[in-house]
């Protein structure tokens, strides 16, 4: 890839209000490298000819401030968001200055590249409250762990809230085929196999499926190699950063990055089918999930073989009990012809998913969690 092209603009030409990040500095070698990571971070810089104009100071989201240019600053309004970059490790003057000026940090690159990055994408994409995520898991095979995990992003989109479903499993059907969009253009996780380090959110939304108001993460219909646990802690960090629900559909085996996923999740949901073979295998895949989730509940499928009720289920897993599913014909029939659960908003799942949302999920984007 060829060095970025470097574009000082005359003050003049300056926007107010430009939503990219403001580096001033007169150093090519430092500039290059601020153009680098506002480029990671899928931001566009303004970078003026000298001291910058004193209302696109005012209003960019961030400074990136060179210590060569410090004089020509030091007279400006002070403001948040301002990040002295020092040349030299040995100039021990570049703290005292950042004190002065009243510098968020002082920074040396490359020493403290990651952090910048972080903080470059934060001020793009605004930090926010983290998306609540949850994890589903299934007791056994065929327990519908799918359908739930499905069932709760529709809902939460049909809600009003951001809702992405990401699923984990590589051997499982596919989330894309019960959403009924298999066949729409977008990002699958072969695509995101090799991300690591900072992934936009933003960018990610708009590349992955949009399907009944849902961003959906899943596989094609080639081979299903392992998700690499860089690849998805990127995924995840950048699904978390745009607020709202992220629905992680995992597998009853967890590989290292299902491993790393249940980690970051909030809260988990283990779907079992009310059945004695069901519990004993659900015991296993609970003991393996709970020390890595502390919130981890049950949610029972009915009618089962044994007669056994969602309270009985819960206290042989040792579970608290999220509550009852019964079974619904109807939603086969939607499956089969490309319908996803939840979409219908009636039922005994949708009623679930409504209840077990209005628990967790805060009434409105950024309100508090009940």
């Amino acid at each position: 890839m060829s060095a970025p092209v470097l574009e000082f603009v005359e003050p003049a030409l300056e926007a107010p209000g430009s939503a990219g990040p403001l580096i001033i500095t007169e150093d090519e070698a430092l500039a290059e490298h601020l153009v680098r990571l506002c480029a990671a971070a899928g931001a566009e810089p303004r970078l003026p000819s000298g001291a910058p104009p004193r209302r696109l100071w005012e209003s960019a989201p961030l400074v990136l401030l060179g210590d060569d240019q410090y004089e020509r600053c030091a007279e400006l309004p002070r403001r948040p968001g301002v990040v002295l970059l020092g040349l030299a490790p040995e100039d021990c003057g570049v703290w005292a200055r950042g004190v002065q000026l009243g510098a968020e940090q002082v920074l040396f690159l490359p020493a403290a590249q990651t952090w910048l990055l972080d903080r470059i994408a934060d001020a793009v994409e605004g930090p926010g409250d983290a998306a609540l995520t949850v994890a589903v898991l299934g007791g056994r095979g065929g327990a519908g762990s799918s359908t739930l995990a499905c069932a709760l992003a529709v809902t939460a989109a049909r809600l009003g809230h951001r809702a992405m479903l990401i699923d984990a499993d590589p051997l499982g059907g596919g989330v894309d085929l019960l959403l009924g969009g298999e066949a729409v253009d977008g990002l699958r996780w072969p695509d995101l196999a090799t991300a690591r380090g900072r992934v936009n959110g933003t960018e990610l939304v708009q590349a992955l499926p949009r399907l009944h108001r849902i961003s959906a993460l899943s596989w094609d219909r080639g081979s299903a190699p392992p998700i690499p646990p860089t690849a998805m802690r990127s995924v995840l960090t950048a699904a978390r950063r745009r607020g709202g629900l992220v629905v992680l559909d995992l597998p009853r085996h967890l590989d290292r990055a299902a491993g790393l996923a249940l980690d970051q999740a909030d809260t988990g949901l283990l779907v079992v089918p009310a059945e004695l073979r069901a519990l004993a295998a659900a015991g296993r895949v609970a003991a393996t999930a709970a020390p890595q989730l502390a919130d981890l509940r049950a949610v029972v499928r009915l009618p089962g073989s044994a007669g056994l009720r969602g309270a009985e289920v819960a206290r042989g897993l040792g579970l608290p009990l999220a509550g009852e599913i019964p079974d619904e014909a109807r939603l086969r029939l939607d499956a089969e012809r490309g319908r996803p659960p939840g979409l219908r908003g009636r039922g005994p799942l949708a009623r679930f998913c409504v209840t077990y949302l209005d628990h967790v999920l805060p009434s409105s984007e950024g309100g508090p969690r009940s």
